[in-house]
């Protein structure tokens, strides 16, 4: 699984990336996980709002900070 998020590197977007760390970890997720900074990276995804998380290539959230319990579902549904 790749997990890439995107973001300025603001505090919204630095706490996304905790949050995906902490979800992977606790639902022991094999993924690779990398963090988009420049903005033609993420545009070229279709992402218009940050933070955002892109799951194989899919937005799966964009514009907010997940909630731990809402991306926990979110990635659970995705690894089956």
């Amino acid at each position: 699984m790749k997990i890439q998020i995107a973001g300025p590197g603001c505090a919204r977007c630095q706490a996304t990336e905790k949050v995906v760390r902490e979800v992977c970890k606790e639902l022991n997720l094999e993924a690779a996980i990398e963090h988009k900074y420049d903005v033609r990276e993420y545009v070229k995804l279709g992402i218009r709002l940050t933070p955002a998380v892109v799951v194989d290539g899919k937005i799966i959230l964009s514009g907010k900070v997940p909630g731990f319990d809402e991306l926990k579902e979110a990635l659970s549904n995705l690894s089956g």
